[in-house]
């Protein structure tokens, strides 16, 4: 039983005859014709009946193309609900964000959208290989997420993508290393030191696989850890060199920490939005977009 063949008994009832149905409809007699007796083989009682040329309602027939009504007219009245929702630039959007991104970009996001007329942004925190940031876009309207540049494209077929920024990983040295007067570092600089990086899969540890891969040598990872909070308070202690996004990092920067551009090996990554494509047809999802390309650009213009 479809909506189109209810709405087409209810016209059927109030019409008198097919003709005039399709004419009111706008198809032609032969398939208004055709979906009622579509229509008829999915009851058990004749819902129309001869009268003369014309073709009318038996009681059943009434009653289901009164219940038709109804119905037709509840499915306006949620295509107007969808219709607001899509158009509403304040209905809520669930954002989530990778640490780094969120130590930059969340507080910023909040207070930009703290107004009258802007959307409720939901935030949470997913740090996870890169190979699975597109599967959380199944969980959250928005996702924030990074991949290096020699990393496998997002699926471009599933998810829709914005890009935010191209950052690169820059070497974090205690300000009182012998390297630190420098102003960039190369491989055979630093391919001696003791390092904290991250886990595997993650930025900071595919760029030191492409260090040791250009230096022949195997690094000496002393810690792994993903949180950038926590391996810039270890480098400030001196123990290790690690590395450090070069926009997002600067809330969990201080004075006992230089950054130094590495040379000759690609440390750039990508930060993107994901997201299904349908969600970007929505006026609060687009205005979340904005706001965060904005804040994007403060920090790297800064």
């Amino acid at each position: 039983m479809e909506i189109h063949q209810l709405e087409m008994l209810r016209e059927l009832g109030a019409l008198g005859s097919v003709k005039a149905v399709a004419e009111t409809l706008l198809v032609t007699p032969s398939a208004v014709s055709q979906q009622l007796a579509a229509l008829q083989k999915t009851v058990e009682v004749p819902l129309t009946r001869k009268e003369g040329r014309n073709l009318v309602l038996t009681e059943a027939g009434q009653v289901l193309a009164d219940a038709g009504a109804a119905v037709v007219s509840a499915m306006a009245d949620a295509k107007m609900a969808i219709g607001a929702y899509h158009g509403s630039p304040v209905a809520p959007v669930t954002l989530s964000g990778f640490h780094s991104a969120g130590q930059a970009l969340f507080a910023p996001l909040a207070r930009l959208l703290d107004a009258p007329g802007r959307p409720r942004v939901l935030l949470s925190d997913e740090d996870v290989a890169q190979q699975d940031f597109p599967a959380l876009t199944a969980r959250y309207d928005l996702v924030l997420a990074h991949r290096m540049d020699h990393s496998p494209r997002w699926p471009g077929e599933r998810v829709a993508v914005l890009p935010l920024a191209h950052e690169p990983l820059d070497v974090a040295l205690p300000a009182g290393h012998r390297l630190a007067g420098q102003r960039a570092v190369t491989a055979d600089d630093v391919v001696s030191e003791p390092w904290v990086t991250s886990r595997a899969g993650y930025s900071p540890a595919d760029v030191l696989s492409a260090l040791a891969a250009v230096s022949s040598r195997e690094l000496n990872i002393v810690h792994r850890i993903n949180d950038y909070s926590t391996v810039a308070a270890l480098v400030a202690a001196g123990g290790v060199i690690g590395l450090l996004p070069r926009y997002t990092a600067r809330p969990v920067l201080n004075p006992d920490i230089v950054l130094r551009p590495l040379e000759g090996i690609s440390t750039r990554r990508r930060i993107d939005l994901l997201a299904r494509p349908e969600n970007l047809k929505r006026t609060s999802v687009m205005m979340v977009c904005e706001a965060l390309q904005t804040i994007m650009t403060e920090l790297v213009e800064r």
